[in-house]
């Protein structure tokens, strides 16, 4: 799987987002339990960027969240 740029992730729906974060995850624990068996893995780099895709995914989603809940409170006067 190819990390994700931050255009690509805001072109993404909520649904999509959650997906793709799941399948990061497994892939993160994946890794995780490569090198706590003692292993090295495939990709040894690939962890951090596993890690920073992540973090993106949350934040453009915080970030989305956020932006709804003000066009939604609006100007109640």
């Amino acid at each position: 799987m190819a990390i994700i740029r931050s255009s690509e992730i805001r072109g993404m729906s909520d649904s999509e987002m959650d997906e793709r974060l799941t399948q990061l995850k497994k892939e993160l624990m994946k890794i995780k339990g490569v090198l706590a068996s003692g292993g090295i893995p495939e990709g040894v780099g690939r962890a951090r960027e596993i890690k920073r895709t992540i973090a993106r995914i949350k934040t453009l989603k915080a970030g989305k969240k956020e932006a709804a809940k003000k066009e939604g409170s609006g100007k109640k006067k």
